[in-house]
């Protein structure tokens, strides 16, 4: 029998498992458009959900797997994240009341999911994700009618899953000429594998290291320099939530969005209304969804720019240098409010990409960008409204001279000293929210993050009445002298326990470029039975510094 608590940790599974292998998933999207970000969308998707059921204690997997489908719908990313919402949104409505599932109730919600997925697309097609779940949830009912136990219907789900994967080139001509299977129908295998390492075995598969996902991600990879970006109809990804209002009419909306482009898929939940459409004209899509309720979430992407990027094979998180020389003509603004962040190391601006930076300035302790290279970025993003992250004590004062000298654009700055105090206010950035709310909410945030980092002495010196020698190990805390050894290993561990003194209860560890994930993973595991709190170990790629160190 499945309950709730088996089902909240093999989403969790699930979760990590994309997670883990988003960047392979990504190098396989073709379809609907080839913009490489399928397995991230999925990943967001899921990955909120997990968010919201780590630390629920519900028995009944009715009752958890509603909660779930609630958390996906509102974290939805992209065409193949609200499928999936989608999915298990089907899926909670055939468990409602269900304290303890069989292979039967299984076996009847998956045929729920794959009905819900299948009325909310207008034009399914096969070949894809909803192939995908389509027949393993249908040879799953049939399995189901020989009474076997859970586990095994779901390695049957599992084992068709993948099969029915393989066929995919068969089935979608696009594929084919890409010579990959379908991104979205991998997503949905990667998720469904994770899922029953909990159910087969208890076991929920942990999150990998960037650089284990890298070694992951060295598979099969479309060719998008085969396909032309005049082939994308619509250009725009637009997607939104309309918070209901008394005249919302959520078929009224969908039949208008279908006449504004594809790919549309219009959910309508209790309280809320999930669109997803592609696009030339999301401003249309806006004023028609205004109508019906308060909008949030609101997120445009321009495909074509992604597919360029994806031919030319850039790395999504790779720092970007501003252009020097004259200023060209500021972006168009297709979102109300952009973001601009400082940083060191592809891991790090990777961190802050996944997180909605839309232009990262490569910078930091000892490369500072000037005023003009934070406007280059600020000219960069399309929104009239920019948040900037100077994330270092030394670049504050450039940020907020680009926002008092550049005028064609609203920038407002966020005091961040350091790289985690950038993340944390980040992550309190709320859409909905007036800019005037996010700032003072973002700014607060900062208050509640201490941050150490280990770096060495470059010569011999003497700072607060300390003598320090070339080479020696130092580990600060907000900038300042804490600790000196000779050892990174036990200056770090010194440092952790110095910020997690007054009680933190969750500990980031960035590791930098100078420093073996092996060594980094190794030290996580120390901290993690030394320290009464979660260590989180990521890799930063930041030079002169071996880590930086979070606590909350």
């Amino acid at each position: 029998m499945i309950n709730g608590q088996i089902f909240r940790d093999a989403i969790i599974s699930g979760a990590n498992n994309i997670e883990n292998n988003k960047q392979m998933i990504n190098d396989l999207n073709v379809f609907p458009v080839p913009d490489g970000d399928t397995g991230t969308n999925m990943s967001l998707t899921i990955m909120a959900a997990k968010k919201d059921l780590k630390d629920l204690e519900i028995e009944g997997i009715g009752e958890m797997a509603d909660k779930c489908a609630s958390a996906l719908l509102k974290g939805a990313r992209g065409n193949s994240g609200v499928i999936l919402s989608l999915l298990f949104r089907g899926f909670a409505r055939e468990l409602i009341g269900v304290t303890n599932a069989n292979s039967a109730d299984l076996a009847r919600a998956f045929a729920g999911g794959v009905k819900s997925a299948y009325a909310a697309v207008m034009k399914p097609t096969e070949g894809t994700m909803l192939t995908v779940a389509r027949v393993s949830s249908e040879q799953a009912t049939i399995y189901a009618k020989k009474k076997p136990d859970e586990v095994s219907l779901f390695e049957r789900i599992v084992e068709v899953a993948s099969q029915t994967l393989d066929k995919t080139p068969e089935m979608l001509p696009v594929l084919k000429q890409a010579n990959v299977v379908d991104a979205g129908g991998k997503g949905v295998l990667t998720i469904y594998e994770g899922m029953l390492s909990v159910f087969k075995d208890g076991k929920i598969i942990p999150l990998d290291t960037p650089e284990m996902q890298e070694e992951k991600s060295k598979t099969t990879k479309a060719d998008f320099g085969s396909f032309n970006i005049d082939d994308i109809k619509f250009a725009y990804c637009t997607e939104f939530i309309v918070m209901k209002g008394k005249k919302c009419n959520a078929d009224k909306l969908r039949s208008y969005l279908h006449t504004l482009g594809d790919s549309v898929v219009c959910v309508e939940d209790t309280d809320i209304v999930k669109v997803h459409l592609h696009t030339n004209n999301p401003g249309k899509a806006l004023e028609e969804a205004v109508k019906h309720g308060l909008l949030t979430r609101m997120k445009i992407e321009n495909m074509k720019e992604q597919q360029e990027q994806m031919a030319e094979e850039e790395a999504p998180t790779k720092a970007e240098k501003p252009k020097s020389g004259k200023l060209e003509k500021p972006a168009k603004a297709i979102k109300p409010i952009g973001v601009v962040a400082v940083c060191a190391g592809s891991g790090i601006a990777a961190v802050f990409k996944d997180l909605g930076a839309d232009y990262i300035v490569e910078g930091g302790q000892t490369m500072n960008p000037s005023t003009d290279d934070i406007i280059m970025a600020v000219n960069s993003v399309p929104a009239d409204t920019v948040i900037v992250f100077p994330n270092n004590k030394n670049i504050i004062m450039a940020a907020r001279q680009a926002a008092e000298l550049y005028k064609k654009k609203k920038i407002y700055v966020v005091p961040t000293k350091t790289v985690p105090q950038g993340v944390t206010a980040l992550l309190c950035f709320s859409p909905e929210e007036d800019i005037d709310a996010n700032i003072a909410t973002m700014t607060d945030s900062i208050a509640g993050v201490r941050t150490g980092s280990i770096t060495f002495a470059a010569r011999d010196s003497v700072f607060d009445d300390k003598k320090i020698k070339e080479g020696e190990i130092l580990g600060l805390i907000e900038g300042k002298i804490a600790t000196i050894n000779k050892d990174i290993e036990k200056c770090t561990i010194d440092i952790a326990k110095k910020i997690t003194a007054d009680g933190a209860s969750f500990l980031t560890i960035f590791y930098g470029e100078d420093v073996e994930e092996k060594k980094a993973t190794a030290l996580a595991t120390k901290l993690t039975n030394t320290l009464k709190c979660e260590v989180n170990v990521l890799y930063g790629g930041q030079p002169v510094y071996y880590y930086i160190i979070s606590a909350e």
